[in-house]
């Protein structure tokens, strides 16, 4: 947690800068492009004000409540030459334990929010359960085609929401995806699916991401889906082997870059 939310202000203030830093490492270029272009004159006010909306937006991603009037507070000592409260060290050290203290809140807060659904919505007509309180789907459009069965790897589109009803991922278009690769809950609420079938899957987060990941911790998980095709492993193997030699790029690639849609359901 420590390195993915401080290295979202860091970078992102950073980015801030970057066309200034740029300015002063290539004097040349910068020249050519001012010769290209009407120079237009800044305007402080509203770079100011836009510049407290991306420290703003920071705030808000790092998990827990700040006090916005002693941040402003300690910006404007800081632009005088006051010394700060904290080292740079110790503010660093609470923010964590502030993020850490949040993030359990938030995770035993939504497990018995989970929990609580999951009992309540086993009741509902037509509702099956796989796993008692785990993990329930409802038939809502029935298939025809082939079943999906262990170790496939279907055709699908879906939708994935929140307890809440926010969704936070979605197909573009028809994808692919491992059984064996995919979470639990997923995997297991797919086989017996037909081809032409519509489900809503409810997941425990036990079965689902759990405290990982980058959902918000024990996250019910409710998908929409559809099987376009109950297994389609010949498309898959012949990916593996286009893609064989760039696996290591992507891996590395995949930990400095957040997930897409197909992500979620890996």
């Amino acid at each position: 947690m420590k390195k993915i939310y401080l290295s979202a202000l860091s970078v992102s203030l950073v980015l801030a800068l970057i066309g200034t830093n740029l300015l002063a490492d290539n004097p040349n270029e910068a020249n050519e492009k001012v010769a290209k272009e009407e120079v237009k004159e800044v305007d402080i006010a509203k770079v100011s004000e836009s510049f407290g909306h991306l420290i703003g937006k920071n705030i808000e991603n790092l998990g827990f409540q700040f006090d916005v009037a002693q941040v402003l507070k300690g910006i404007r000592d800081c632009t005088e030459g006051k010394t700060a409260p904290m080292t740079e060290a110790e503010c660093i050290q609470a923010i964590t334990a502030a993020q850490e203290k949040a993030f359990k809140a938030k995770a035993s807060e939504n497990l018995v929010k989970a929990e609580e659904f999951l009992s309540k919505n086993s009741k509902e007509k037509d509702v099956v359960s796989i796993e008692e309180n785990k993990l329930q789907y409802k038939v809502e459009v029935a298939g025809d085609g082939s079943s999906i069965e262990p170790h496939f790897s279907p055709l699908i589109r879906y939708k994935g929401s929140y307890l809440d009803g926010t969704v936070f991922g979605a197909s573009k278009e028809d994808e692919m995806i491992s059984l064996d690769e995919t979470i639990p809950g997923l995997s297991k609420a797919l086989i017996g699916m037909k081809e032409g079938e519509k489900r809503t899957v409810f997941i425990h987060p036990d079965l689902g991401y759990g405290t990982q990941g980058y959902l918000p911790p024990n996250s019910l998980l409710t998908f929409e889906i559809e099987c376009v095709k109950a297994n389609n492993a010949e498309a898959k193997e012949e990916v593996i082997s286009t893609n064989a030699p760039k696996a290591q790029v992507k891996q590395e690639a995949e930990i400095a870059t957040p997930a897409t849609p197909s992500e979620v359901i890996r």
